[in-house]
């Protein structure tokens, strides 16, 4: 969040908030992440800009570098359509006595997977908070999946998440589980999202393993689980009897990049909104669609990190506009990059 303090002729210059967040798979970051409002910011009017001393100037800038590097969350159809699933589910499994239905999001690198998993714990707490005001729930738990994973190193990421105390060695994996099975049922908990689902591959024994282990979650926990990863129908999450078993409970939610369309060139346009720039005349970006399409192949996370990086360049060159040239000078994920060449061997990146 940016807040403000008094510059010259009294006017307000915003200061940069923490550098650093806690990450959402522990209890506290999740719930700031949940209560902390989009970053907004105010441009001050030109003479007041003009007229800052050198440091103030500079605190301003980054006051608006911070503001930038921030991903602004825009509600993409993918986002919607994962919220609005996921809302139908956590109402559908919540008298359910038997075998609860999840959900899986899948999808390539970039595509907004953590994005909507966020937001659809995000928008599902904030309701919980609303009907049950000042209660001490945990509606809504996220963890990752544990790389190379056990069924002692799941249920330690969900201590970890609920700040347990240190587990003792001698704690066995059942009595870790029992315990943060106990603490999550005492707590309402109704959303479990766990994300890199796709680090689990049934067709190894370790996944196996892990796969009994959040089964065993599952089961003894009266809330819906939606999961996220890279391409799952790739990975062998349902090879074998375990994973028929996954696919018959949940439902799967495709995300990929955008086509060149009336969609993308609302995303950009809802992006160009954000920026805070001195000299970036409207709709730059939007008649860029095409350029900013190829440049990213409609990965929505290539494209806001394009944006929100050439934003910060146009503040540290003082040009405080977005040009093509701004867009070229910035260096995007490798798969993106590759993509591009590619394509402009047999299309020209025009706007």
């Amino acid at each position: 969040m940016v807040v403000n303090t008094p510059g010259p002729n009294g006017e307000d210059v915003p200061e940069p908030g923490e550098d650093r967040t806690d990450p959402s798979t522990r209890l506290e970051g999740w719930r700031r992440f949940v209560e902390e409002d989009p970053a907004v910011f105010q441009l001050l009017p030109e003479r007041q800009w003009q007229a800052l001393s050198p440091p103030m100037r500079d605190a301003y800038d980054e006051a608006r570098i911070a503001y930038h590097s921030e991903l602004q969350v825009v509600r993409t159809s993918t986002v919607r359509e994962i919220a609005h699933q996921g809302r139908l589910l956590t109402l559908l499994n919540q008298r359910e006595h038997g075998a609860r239905r999840g959900m899986i999001v899948s999808g390539e690198w970039t595509t907004g997977k953590t994005t909507a998993l966020k937001q659809l714990g995000r928008l599902h707490e904030l309701r919980v908070r609303q009907r049950f005001p000042g209660s001490d729930r945990i509606p809504v738990v996220y963890i990752t999946a544990p790389p190379k994973g056990s069924p002692r190193k799941l249920a330690m990421e969900f201590a970890r998440f609920l700040g347990l105390p240190v587990i003792n060695p001698r704690h066995n994996t059942i009595d870790v589980t029992s315990a943060v099975c106990q603490v999550l049922i005492e707590a309402r908990t109704d959303l479990v999202l766990v994300d890199e689902i796709h680090l689990l591959n049934h067709a190894t024994t370790a996944g196996e393993d892990l796969s009994d282990h959040l089964k065993y979650f599952t089961e003894h926990l009266p809330a819906t689980f939606v999961y996220a990863g890279i391409n799952v129908e790739q990975s062998g999450l349902f090879t074998g009897i375990r994973g028929k078993q996954l696919a018959g409970r949940c439902l799967l939610v495709r995300t990929g990049p955008f086509p060149l369309n009336e969609e993308w060139r609302s995303l950009i346009a809802s992006m160009e909104g954000t920026l805070c720039l001195h000299r970036h005349g409207s709709g730059t970006l939007v008649k860029m669609s095409k350029y900013l399409h190829q440049r990213t192949g409609g990965m929505i996370g290539s494209l806001s990190h394009l944006i929100r990086a050439a934003a910060i360049s146009a503040i540290l060159d003082e040009t405080e506009r977005i040009t093509r040239a701004t867009l070229k000078s910035v260096r995007i994920d490798h798969s993106s990059e590759s993509s591009a060449r590619g394509r402009t061997t047999s299309l020209p990146l025009t706007g």
